[in-house]
């Protein structure tokens, strides 16, 4: 995990990978939570019985939000942003969803600092993030996530 206290050691890694998460199974318990949380009950995702027999995974798949809204959590494992005043989820940028993650399939975070500017004291940082499934070749997606730090003077 790296730490970072302000701005100017933020932007010492432009370009660079900042790191990679722990793995995290995604079960089906979590896959129903979020159902119910999102209103999406689409049988692909939790209808297991007819999941095995008409899905071409033979298997339920996580929602690719579901995958997406795991960002804060993962991003929290790589980085120790401190000396904030306040964090704001600014914006998702250019996901694209390259395979599905399957019932029980592990994933991790695989982020790179892209972007960094100093807006009148507010840094805006853009993290490119990958999400990977183990063992696949493919990630589950990949695009950008945008925060704002506020850091204390």
């Amino acid at each position: 995990m790296i730490i970072i206290k302000n701005y100017p050691e933020f932007e010492g890694y432009l370009g660079e990978e900042l790191g990679v998460s722990g793995w995290h199974t995604i079960t089906q318990e979590q896959i129903n939570k979020f159902a119910d949380a999102t209103i999406d009950h689409q049988w692909i995702h939790t209808d297991v019985e007819r999941a095995q027999t008409e899905s071409p995974f033979k298997a339920t798949i996580a929602h690719g939000y579901l995958t997406v809204s795991l960002l804060p959590y993962f991003w929290h494992q790589i980085a120790d942003v401190q000396n904030l005043k306040m964090q704001i989820n600014y914006s998702i940028e250019n996901i694209r969803f390259a395979q599905p993650v399957i019932v029980n399939s592990q994933v991790r975070l695989k982020a790179k600092l892209v972007a960094i500017v100093n807006l009148r004291g507010i840094t805006k940082a853009t993290i490119g993030v990958e999400m990977e499934i183990d063992g696949q070749k493919k990630p589950a997606y990949t695009g950008e996530v945008v925060f704002l730090y506020h850091f204390i003077d």
